[in-house]
């Protein structure tokens, strides 16, 4: 297995440095299932981040990479059932993917609940509004 950190997959999928995104192609095309890339929970929080915030993407451009690296055989992905359930909240409402990964983590872990002070959060992940 081979770790992938979040700077190879930003460039693989944003193409926004010329010398670099033709490693992270051939890397990316490398992988098999017998020799997989593993992407950490941690990687797939920061590559949303910087997709939503310094790439100018949004919501509409995150959900098909986190759909597409789901979906590969050839991907291995740190907690995936929890990345699942955060994605499927993320599709449905306005709450940032960091909130909805955060609700995920909590009902995976087992919490009766997830406590926040943030509306959107509460509305649309399920968390309980508290204050």
């Amino acid at each position: 297995m081979i770790g992938l950190d979040t700077n190879i997959l930003v460039r693989f999928f944003t193409h926004d440095d010329p010398c670099q995104v033709p490693h992270a192609e051939r890397l990316m095309k490398s992988l098999t299932r017998t020799e997989p890339g593993w992407i950490a929970l941690a990687t797939i929080l920061e590559l949303v981040w910087v997709i939503t915030s310094k790439a100018g993407g949004n919501r509409r451009e995150v959900i098909p990479i986190l759909d597409f690296l789901l979906a590969r055989d050839e991907i291995v992905i740190e907690q995936s059932s929890v990345i699942e359930s955060a994605l499927q909240k993320f599709r449905s409402g306005n709450a940032d993917f960091a909130d909805c990964l955060i609700a995920a983590s909590a009902a995976a872990a087992g919490c009766s609940r997830t406590v926040t002070f943030d509306r959107i959060a509460a509305r649309d992940t399920g968390m309980q509004l508290i204050g």
